[in-house]
């Protein structure tokens, strides 16, 4: 009998789960954008004489080119615009330290400790405090061409044309993004009501949520501009908010196994069409006659979004308060002031900020004290693999790595064949495209696309050519070995205090959601925006979970364990969203002793967690009056409480 070796040969679950590439749409004007952004500033260095210079242009392109995912237009001036300031402040901090020694290692430590308190912020505020430190690196690790303002305006400027090319066509199609992105909300939310009943469901309303995220999120950087004075505007957030009854009538239907019938999400789908091409005329909905509860609120939440989509004056009514569905304030300077104060005053930030402060500070003195030829790449390396909102530092550090391995096999077929001066414009026109089409795969592929790039351009600069390849791995390696040891395994972070902590909030957030949905006088704005709060919250949970899968044992396995506790929780909130649906459209309401009854034992169960790294056993009393609303809700608590119990 021939030997059994799958436990050998088969790769562990963490790693598969690392090297998979994401699926993702073809980038094709991203890719455009690329291949003209990152060989027009080369080709002008070369014909004025001055190839440095349009290798540092070229350079600050590639930041725009990462930095170049937003769909609406506004928001790319935000992605790309903004962090190129601060690029410029890093980088002019760097080339005045440069060659100082120590000063060098003190200057670049104290910009790591503020790129990382600001990073925690948001996403801009992210990309921004990234290339901050990424210029700072290389201005105190590479000597620059011209005077110390030079390095700025060239690289800066080179940021600035992708911005331009990705605003050519924002005359003609002004609004389209946003309109596309409300109008993908509705369609996905069709889905969702055809998949009612059935397995597909949990992964739709994933979907639906993730989608409702993003669009509120356009909308709402539109709003940071026009301070709800615009008529546009106004209609796509009242189509959002529309949309809002449909999606909380879906967890009623699919509570009872009750499939909708197929003309329900065709009426939504014909809704979407609407929404993208900016139809207001009379829509016919052909809706079945509605026969029970969950039926009659589909039914009537349909025909209310129908009303909406149809009616080009709508929103203006309420124009300057605007439901904010997530929470946050209007005015672009409270948010600012209130970021700001967060950043000063929040011991995550500060944590954080300190811990790559740490690597950096690490790093900076091991290569003033060993010589490391182009020693700038070592702090490049950690700055990448050390950002928390781009996954596991664990999983970027392997990634990186074998990123680095595979653009370096690419690099040295391109240096050892293709001879310094023109024909380095047509292969960056090659190279550049590939960093939108990749980075959407993941880091790794990312970073396989973004090494053979940068080692063109340093290569334009230094003129090194092949001997660039070894040094490169030998600093990606170090990087990656102090990010992974000074970053990761000094600092360990139990499931407990990373997530833990943050999903014991989320069941405590629907304890209260429980007692305000059947409270007397609800307000209906005010419930809608706590359940977008708890789906938000959730929904940022299990990113978090599915991340730490990506880790080796312990911490994937534990990830593992408490992923189910993740999706139970959501359940519930599905539960008391489809019991208040049907109490609007006919159910007797619960007694107040009943609510209180279910939001204690959400309330123990959100106690337990927090005093605990593992599931542990929970009490659980759940009774109630037969045939009541919440009894389907207390199914569920019950089933919360069984899965936090050791098995």
């Amino acid at each position: 009998m021939p030997r059994q070796l799958p436990s050998v040969l088969t790769p562990p679950d963490w790693l598969v789960r690392n090297l998979r590439p994401q699926q993702a749409p073809m980038p094709w004007a991203a890719a455009a954008r690329a291949a003209i952004a990152l060989a027009l500033p080369l080709a002008i260095g070369l014909a004025a004489g001055e190839p440095a210079y349009g290798a540092l242009a070229s350079m600050g392109a590639l930041s725009g080119v990462i930095g170049d995912t937003a769909d609406a237009y506004r928001m790319r001036i935000f992605n790309i615009a903004v962090p190129q300031l601060f690029g410029a402040i890093g980088v002019t901090i760097g080339s005045l330290v440069h060659g100082h020694g120590w000063v060098a290692v003190g200057a670049v430590t104290g910009v790591a400790l503020v790129s990382g308190m600001i990073s925690t912020i948001g996403a801009v505020a992210s990309v921004s405090s990234l290339l901050l430190l990424l210029n700072c690196s290389i201005g105190a690790g590479l000597p620059l061409p011209g005077s110390w303002w030079l390095a700025p305006v060239l690289m800066s400027g080179g940021g600035l044309l992708v911005l331009a090319l990705a605003l050519l066509a924002w005359p003609l199609r002004s609004g389209i993004p946003e309109r596309a992105a409300v109008a993908h909300t509705y369609r996905t939310v069709a889905d969702l009501l055809a998949a009612t009943g059935t397995e597909r469901y949990v992964d739709i309303r994933l979907a639906v949520t993730q989608s409702l995220n993003q669009s509120y999120d356009l909308a709402l950087a539109r709003r940071a501009f026009h301070h709800g004075r615009n008529p546009e505007l106004a209609r796509l957030l009242a189509q959002l908010n529309a949309i809002t009854p449909v999606v909380e009538a879906a967890p009623a239907a699919h509570q009872f196994d009750e499939p909708l019938a197929p003309e329900v999400p065709d009426a939504v789908r014909h809704l979407a069409d609407a929404v993208e091409t900016g139809y207001t005329g009379p829509i016919g909905l052909s809706l079945p006659v509605p026969t029970n509860e969950t039926a009659r609120a589909v039914d009537h939440a349909l025909r209310h979004a129908a009303d909406v989509v149809s009616d080009r004056s709508a929103g203006q009514a309420s124009l300057r308060n605007v439901d904010d569905r997530l929470g946050r304030p209007a005015a672009l300077r409270v948010r600012a002031t209130r970021a700001s104060r967060n950043v000063l005053l929040s011991a995550a930030s500060w944590r954080y900020g300190l811990r790559l402060a740490l690597c950096i500070g690490l790093a900076q003195a091991l290569v003033s004290l060993v010589p490391v030829p182009r020693s700038y790449w070592v702090a490049l390396t950690i700055t990448f693999v050390m950002k928390p909102d781009f996954g596991s530092v664990f999983s970027r550090a392997l990634l990186r790595a074998l990123g680095t391995v595979a653009g370096l096999v690419v690099a040295a077929v391109v240096l050892a064949l293709v001879p310094l001066g023109w024909w380095d414009v047509p292969v960056m026109f090659v190279l550049g495209p590939l960093i939108p089409v990749l980075g959407r795969r993941g880091y790794g592929y990312q970073t396989a696309a973004v090494t053979p790039v940068i080692l063109l351009l340093s290569d334009v600069l230094n003129q090194l050519g092949t001997a660039l390849l070894v040094p490169r791995l030998v600093d990606s390696l170090i990087g990656c070995a102090i990010a992974l040891v000074a970053g990761y395994l000094l600092w360990p972070e139990s499931w407990h205090t990373r997530v833990g902590d943050r999903l014991a909030d989320a069941v405590a957030d629907t304890a209260r959601y429980v007692e305000y949905a059947f409270g007397a006088d609800v307000d209906p704005a005010a419930r809608a925006r706590m359940r977008r709060r708890l789906y938000r919250d959730l929904s940022a949970i299990r990113t978090e979970f599915q991340r730490a899968l990506s880790e080796p044992p312990p911490s994937g396995r534990r990830a593992a364990a408490w992923l189910p506790l993740v999706v139970a929780v959501e359940r519930i909130v599905d539960a008391t969203t489809a019991a208040g649906v049907r109490i609007r459209h006919g159910a007797q309401c619960p007694s107040p002793a009943e609510i209180s009854h279910v939001a204690l034992q959400l309330r123990e169960l959100s106690d337990g967690l927090r005093e605990t790294d593992t599931l542990v056993a929970v009490r659980t009393d759940l009774t109630g009056p037969a045939g009541s609303v919440l009894e389907p809700l207390r199914q569920e608590v019950a089933a919360a409480r069984a899965i936090a119990s050791p098995h």
